[in-house]
């Protein structure tokens, strides 16, 4: 159990037989007479719905402990992920509110970490780079120099810029919050 007014945003916690994660927190001073509030935002990890609280500081919240594990992605259905642990082949439908624009890095065999409860993933951890090949690439122009950048496809169907330099069958690294190029992975 935790005080309402030690949650921190991201933390999950348990209310009502349900979880929950922590969206915002605002600490706010009562009136005169009346006592402080804490005033916490929680989403409903199965339901994605919103819902706002208002605590004392020292009402207690049951935090939950979360275990991470890796998954493996096997496939999607449009709305669900299906995701895989390659120690004992159980496999977990997560939602696609939980992965959300990380979708496009998907490709079958990606490993990414989630964080577990009670046997349950709530949360993924999205990893800020991934490695992916490069499957095409425009001829750029004649005469232009390293630093110039042309269209290149790329593994999961992908396309972004990457320098002129870089050729079909190259590894790169892509940034997953703005999805442009990095750097090229030398083998």
């Amino acid at each position: 159990m935790i005080d309402a007014s030690s949650i921190k945003t991201g933390s999950f916690i348990k209310k009502d037989n349900e979880i929950f994660q922590v969206i915002e927190i605002e600490t706010k001073a009562g009136p005169a007479r009346f006592s402080n509030y804490v005033h916490i935002k929680i989403q409903n990890i199965k339901t994605g719905k919103s819902v706002d609280i208002k605590l004392s500081p020292e009402e207690k919240l049951e935090d939950l402990i979360l275990e991470q594990i890796s998954l493996e992605y096997l496939y999607s259905d449009k709305e669900n992920f299906c995701f895989m642990n390659p120690q004992t082949y159980k496999q977990f439908e997560i939602p696609g509110r939980m992965i959300g624009n990380f979708k496009d890095f998907l490709k079958e065999g990606t490993r990414l970490k989630f964080e577990i409860y009670e046997g349950t993933p709530v949360n993924v951890i999205i990893p800020e780079i991934v490695e992916l090949n490069v499957i095409s690439t425009g001829s750029g122009v004649k005469g232009e120099t390293d630093a110039t950048y042309k269209n290149a496809v790329l593994e999961n169907g992908m396309e972004i810029l990457v320098p002129h330099f870089i050729k079909a069958g190259d590894t790169i690294r892509v940034s997953t919050s703005t999805r442009h190029y990095v750097e090229r992975v030398h083998k």
